[in-house]
């Protein structure tokens, strides 16, 4: 499996964050609240604490939702917000993780439901399966990269939790049990026998979390460690201890461990074998900073070694050839592979630039960069490809729109552009202003597509819109969009006869789902084929409620009937069903064009490389076959 957590686990330790419940506490929230509401009320406050552990240097955050079961909710008389809440949680997570553009991952935390199990107590395993499977279900749809299941004493619920989050996912999962004083679970379970238990299970990290400070879980993980020695698939081992036993003060709970002793711990942990290491009640950004710290003083952070050993080779800070860009020269030479990147939301590129890394290694041929799509402030597009082409090394297409830019901005633009590198233009209008976050800002809108088009050939022919020289003639590649998917197919059509007519080069689908709709489309232009090159768009879907987010709130994109009932009956195989999908119309789509355009979702990068892989290396065969009429 290829997934987030999966790839940094090769280069551990990863260092989880602290306490979401006691920084909330500190923050002036009641010890009696529901934590779980305040990702709709105080939103802020939850942004914050993610935010401050990321800063800290986490690897790995949890969303605000370990108590976002039906079960515990309904303490509060909330258990009909089970989807609301954990959904928001994930939504916090994941824009805090794009402000602060570190590549970090986003774990669904799944805690207890408060209930005995059967035959101990009067819940059924069937209704504790059935709850954690509701949670996992709107944790998926948020977007959440991985699942962390905590705090659980008993290894039965834990059990539950496991088969209630394989039913709707196949992403990896977190799997911590809480240990006492003693070194055993409240069943009187030893750490060796927790591990038996756990190894058979399709989870991918176990260990301990909560309960006991980092003295006594120190050596259950050294226990845990020995039992899953030789064993076949060993699963990795997470250690994430409270700060010692707390005291109660002016009905505060005080926790005595120092961010200097849980740096100590943290060396410990990870001479112990821990791959994940992290904290739990009592520990907050303080401490995780502190453990950053130590770890990154005695072992080399797997980010650090990556990019050192990244080629050496980069683009020309200041480009004045005339050559065309790498992607045009690659141009009937070989079947084209790009993939979409979205600029951070803040002011760290990281996470994008990582994602150009794995992508480049995976044998795509150019990164595309959104500009600021559904209209959502994002750093500049433009800057994106200028750091991913000399950082990474790695060909762009920069998704150019009019929506925000005065016809002089835009030449302006695009000299700096040239001047950098950044040659291959996708020309769009661009989604209205309104659509976004900043409803009271207003578009430009000089020109359209088909006008911006106009200006980059003008610019190619050694002139500026007024027909005043620019020194030399440009060299840009000219990329334009098309839908075939609009409900007035003839309209598009007609704008595509006319982007071509302005000097088109190359066109760029949206999301394609049924081939026979490119082949209907065809027949309305009036051809058997496009007289230009085309970029095939794939959006490889996740889960059923993710298509069916896509095909209804999203504008341009519409799904098939056969793609939505698909996704539906993969269930808990969303994933792969998504994946297997869109590798199936890159094979059936590839007749018709000379690439294909991949936009993953959620900034899961690895889908589009694994969507990818049903490529050979060699593709040079695909462009010698007939295009089918």
């Amino acid at each position: 499996m290829t997934n987030p957590l999966i790839d940094k686990l090769s280069t551990t330790p990863l260092l989880c964050d602290g306490a979401m419940g006691t920084s909330l506490f500190a923050a002036g929230h009641a010890n009696d609240a529901c934590l779980e509401a305040l990702n709709e009320t105080h939103r802020d406050d939850v942004g914050r604490i993610h935010r401050a552990m990321i800063t800290a240097g986490a690897q790995i955050i949890e969303t605000n939702t370990f108590g976002a079961n039906r079960y515990r909710l309904e303490a509060h008389g909330l258990e009909d917000k089970v989807a609301q809440f954990n959904k928001r949680a994930v939504r916090i997570a994941r824009e805090q993780r794009e402000i602060s553009g570190e590549d970090v991952v986003v774990a669904g935390s799944v805690g207890p439901t408060g209930r005995t199990l059967e035959p101990y107590g009067q819940l059924p395993v069937d209704d504790a399966e059935a709850a954690f499977r509701e949670q996992a279900d709107a944790l998926l749809e948020g977007g959440v990269d991985c699942f962390l299941i905590e705090t659980m004493g008993d290894v039965e619920e834990l059990k539950a939790a496991v088969r209630g989050i394989r039913s709707v996912s196949d992403l990896p999962v977190i799997a911590c049990v809480t240990f006492g004083e003693d070194g055993r679970t409240i069943r009187q379970l030893t750490p060796e026998a927790v591990v038996a238990q756990l190894l058979p299970l399709d989870v991918q990290v176990i260990g301990a979390n909560c309960s006991v400070g980092p003295k006594v879980l120190l050596r259950v993980l050294k226990k845990m460690r020995k039992a899953v020695e030789g064993a076949e698939n060993a699963p990795k081992l997470i250690a994430m201890p409270n700060a010692g036993w707390p005291t109660i003060s002016n009905g505060r709970y005080i926790y005595p461990s120092t961010p200097e002793y849980f740096a100590e711990f943290a060396v410990n942990a990870y001479e112990a074998g821990a791959d994940i290491i992290g904290g739990c009640c009592g520990t907050t950004n303080e401490h995780i900073a502190a453990m950053r710290k130590a770890l990154d003083a005695v072992v080399v952070r797997g980010e650090t070694e990556a990019t050192e050993t990244l080629p050496s080779a980069k683009i020309s800070l200041v480009d004045t050839s005339d050559e065309p860009s790498a992607l045009k020269l690659a141009l009937g030479k070989r079947f084209l592979k790009c993939v979409e990147i979205q600029p951070p939301k803040g002011l760290n590129p990281t996470k994008a630039l990582n994602g150009a890394r794995l992508l480049k290694d995976a044998g795509v041929d150019a990164i595309t960069v959104a500009d600021s799509p559904m209209a959502r402030v994002r750093m500049s597009a433009l800057t994106m490809c200028y750091l991913i082409q000399h950082e990474v090394g790695i060909d762009t297409i920069l998704h150019y729109t009019t929506r925000d830019r005065s016809m002089m901005g835009l030449q302006s633009d695009l000299l700096g552009a040239h001047a950098s590198g950044v040659r291959n233009i996708l020309a769009l209008t661009g989604d209205p202003p309104s659509l976004g976050d900043n409803v009271g800002s207003t578009g430009v809108f000089d020109v359209d597509s088909i006008g911006l088009i106009r200006v980059i050939a003008g610019m190619n022919e050694g002139a500026d819109s007024t027909g005043t020289s620019i020194g030399r003639n440009a060299n840009f590649t000219i990329l334009c969009a098309v839908d075939p998917t609009k409900p007035d197919v003839e309209e598009e059509a007609r704008r595509l006869h006319r982007k071509i007519e302005a000097g088109a080069q190359f066109v760029m689908t949206q999301p394609i789902f049924d081939p026979q709709v490119w082949v209907d489309f065809l027949k309305v232009f009036g051809a058997p084929k496009l007289p230009l090159p085309v970029m095939i768009g794939i959006l490889p879907l996740q889960s059923a409620k993710h298509a069916e987010f896509i095909h209804n709130e999203l504008p341009g994109i519409t799904l098939t009937e056969e793609a939505r009932r698909r996704m539906q009956l993969a269930g808990e195989n969303g994933r792969q069903e998504g994946i297997r999908m869109a590798q199936e119309l890159l094979l059936e789509l590839r007749q018709y064009a000379e690439g294909v355009y991949l936009m993953p979702s959620f900034g899961r990068y690895e889908t589009a490389a694994e969507v990818l892989s049903i490529l050979g290396e060699d593709d040079t065969e695909i462009l010698s076959r007939p295009i089918a009429n």
